[in-house]
């Protein structure tokens, strides 16, 4: 689970740091010929997400928008009247999450441009924002039932269903797919899309060989791991093994060396080394699992099998925490190593096979 963390995080050990400070809010550093750095604030635990800009001829390709703010369009604002002159050519967006696409539809409008994203990625965007305004559907409540949640929590839930939307600026009518392996020129380089999935359905990294940079967005972050959970319209799904797989082809198809510019704390070498750590650092997770299984347990019992920190009655934290335990409980029933039965009291209890 993502950290709380803004700054370089102490779990970062032996990675490199070459670029320095983060811009402030409404400038832009350039980290390497024609890409430049942009940070945006957030209102979560996470408090910022770093976006890039790339030249492209005379105006600049952006990668991912910011959340849905009056804040964040203010920032843009600022950027184009200085750091950033010149239209925006095209909007890319690695993921659906709304950190990363909350602005696209307004940038795209603002500069009669194209977004560039996944195809899942652009239908999974549409389908949660859809949910605004509804009630929240009797499916989901099950499933946070089944995991434990008591009545305080689903009420919250219920009275908060439907936010995903609030933070998304509406999105363009059409959009340009990226595909797994393709490689489009932006200005003077080439870049070639890596799709990853476990995080979101399908990320899209961005990586440049004669950069020898590699736009990350959240599938590989320094010092604190991406948030990978089971949600209700799934509640069978198994995006862990999908993550750690998307890790492998990471490791696969970029070089060691390249420049990590990640969506969340500062840009970085040592991706093979990272991805080395994520790799170790869910495999033992998975072993302290295996352990609380000798008993009977429902997801909301094995918080403190997988997270360092305490699960408070947070409802974001909460419902993180919940999605990753089930992410890691489902992980072991798909691998014959736990198995899962509903009880009378209308919870999933999970024990060791």
């Amino acid at each position: 689970m993502a950290d709380t963390s803004s700054d370089t995080p102490a779990g970062a050990r032996g990675l490199e740091f070459p670029c320095g400070p983060a811009p402030h809010t409404g400038s832009a550093k350039e980290v390497a010929p024609g890409v430049w750095w942009i940070r945006m604030p957030l209102p979560f635990a996470l408090n910022h997400i770093n976006l890039w800009a790339l030249r492209d001829g005379d105006g600049w390709a952006l990668v991912d928008t910011g959340i849905g703010a009056p804040d964040t369009a203010a920032a843009w604002q600022q950027l184009f009247a200085g750091a950033l002159p010149g239209p925006v050519t095209r909007v890319f967006v690695t993921h659906m999450h709304p950190d990363h696409i909350g602005m696209a539809g307004w940038l795209t409008r603002k500069f009669g441009c194209r977004l560039w994203i996944s195809r899942l990625e652009y239908l999974s965007c549409r389908a949660l924002g859809a949910d605004t305004g509804r009630e929240a559907p009797d499916d989901a409540i099950a499933f946070y039932r089944r995991a434990g949640w008591d009545e305080e929590a689903l009420e919250t839930y219920r009275a908060r269903f439907g936010g995903f939307g609030k933070m998304v600026y509406a999105l363009p009518d059409s959009f340009r797919r990226l595909r797994d392996g393709e490689e489009i020129t932006i200005g003077a380089h080439t870049w070639r899309v890596v799709m990853g999935n476990g995080h979101s359905p399908e990320h899209a990294c961005l990586y440049c060989p004669a950069l020898q940079l590699l736009i990350s967005g959240d599938q590989v972050l320094p010092g604190i791991s991406s948030n990978v959970s089971v949600f209700p319209a799934e509640p069978d799904a198994n995006p862990l093994a999908d993550w750690l797989a998307s890790l492998d082809k990471l490791e696969r198809e970029v070089p060691a060396g390249v420049l990590v510019l990640p969506s969340h704390n500062e840009p970085f070498r040592g991706l093979h080394q990272r991805i080395a750590a994520l790799r170790g650092s869910q495999h033992q997770a998975l072993e302290r699992l295996r352990q609380a299984l000798a008993q009977p347990r429902r997801a909301v019992d094995v918080y403190g099998a997988l997270f360092a920190r305490p699960i408070t009655a947070d409802h974001q934290l909460m419902s993180m925490a919940t999605g990753e335990s089930l992410a890691h409980l489902n992980y072991l029933v798909a691998s014959g190593e736990a198995r899962a039965a509903l009880g009378e009291d209308g919870c999933t209890w999970y024990r060791r096979a």
